[in-house]
Formats: C-alpha cells, structure tokens, sequence
C-alpha cells in the first residue's frame, strides 16, 4: 500500500472507502455540496492544508467540479494539489443507474488509475521523489492553437481525452494538470500530434 503524506479530499464516503484500499493517507470527505455550509469542515481543511498539504480529488462530472471550484477559492492554493480521474462510460456496481454523466466517479476507478492520478497531481509518495513541475504558461496554450483561436476548444478535448483527463476542466485547470503532467517541449509535441 502507498502512503501519501497529503491528505485527499474526497466528495463522499463511497470515494474515501476506495481510496483507503489503495493508499494509506488521512483522507476527508466534503459530504458533497455539504461542505458549502460546514465553516467547522472548511476550517479544518484550512489547517490541514498549510501543515500537510490537501489534495483535492472529485468525480470528473459537473458536481465535482463545482465542489474543486469553491476549495480552489476557499483554500490557499499554494497548499492545494489537484488530481483527476479520466471521464470513463459506466456506473458504479452499487448503483442501479449511471449517473447524469453516464462516467465512473472516483469510486468506480480501479487502483491504478488512482494511484496514477494521485502521482501525476504530484502528491507526496513515501520512498519516491517528486516529478517536476512543468513551465507551460497561458501564451504557450495560445502559441500551440489550444486558446484563443479557430478550432482550439476542439484541440483541447482532444488533448485531454490523449492525456486522460476529464472533459470538462476550466482552461485554469487544464493549465495546473498540463504543469503537472508534461513539460513544455512534451506539449509541443503532443499538440503537433493533434
């Protein structure tokens, strides 16, 4: 089992039980939109966050990012880390439906492509050194015609299907997990690929 220094922020308990079968790690949920009206829950984050670190990991669906938007504004971000899943058709064994999104959430997602998006978002692994950090810059998004232009929304979905990563990020986003994922020389390549 892999320790993580950080502690993981999770939407719910369903999400916590398949994270503490991968990884050894205080993890917390935010009981969904509940943490929108929890000031003792959002406190607590806070303090966590400057002495260990958080690492925020939600479902790739609207919900999630909603909750990853309000702790990106609610937590200083230079102790936040952010993983995601990739968006991948199903549901849940426990659920009769799939969900509005008709993707898995992180309770759906195998161990490895967990442990997968925990390392790309950098979190701290017991016995491994820290991947670094890319230098990838908004103006680079706009140089390679993944901003701004005709056809970059486009090439950004293609970009984040190839990369793994879900669908609907913020272009903010795509900037942090491009960061945490890929160089600028890798981007280059991976977008003449495109």
């Amino acid at each position: 089992m892999v320790r993580i220094r950080e502690v993981i922020v999770v939407e719910g308990r369903y999400d916590k039980n398949a994270l503490r079968q991968v990884v050894d790690a205080a993890v917390i949920c935010t009981d969904g939109f509940g943490i929108f009206k929890d000031a003792e829950k959002l406190a607590l984050l806070r303090s966590l966050a400057e002495r260990r670190g958080l690492v925020v990991l939600t479902d790739p669906d609207g919900a999630g990012r909603v909750i990853r938007g309000f702790l990106r504004g609610a937590v200083d971000p230079r102790y936040v880390k952010h993983a995601y899943v990739p968006d991948i058709p199903g549901k849940e064994r426990r659920k009769s439906v799939p969900s509005k999104a008709g993707t898995l959430g992180v309770e759906g997602m195998k161990p490895e492509v967990l442990l997968h998006a925990l390392r790309a978002a950098g979190a701290t692994v017991e016995g491994e050194s820290a991947a670094p950090r890319g230098d990838i810059a908004p103006a680079d998004l706009y140089r390679l015609g993944l901003s701004g232009g005709a056809g970059s929304a486009e090439k950004r979905r293609k970009l984040q299907r190839r990369l793994g990563l879900p669908a609907g990020m913020s272009a903010k986003a795509l900037l942090e997990a491009l960061n945490l994922l890929t160089t600028r020389e890798e981007l280059k390549a991976l977008a003449m690929q495109i």
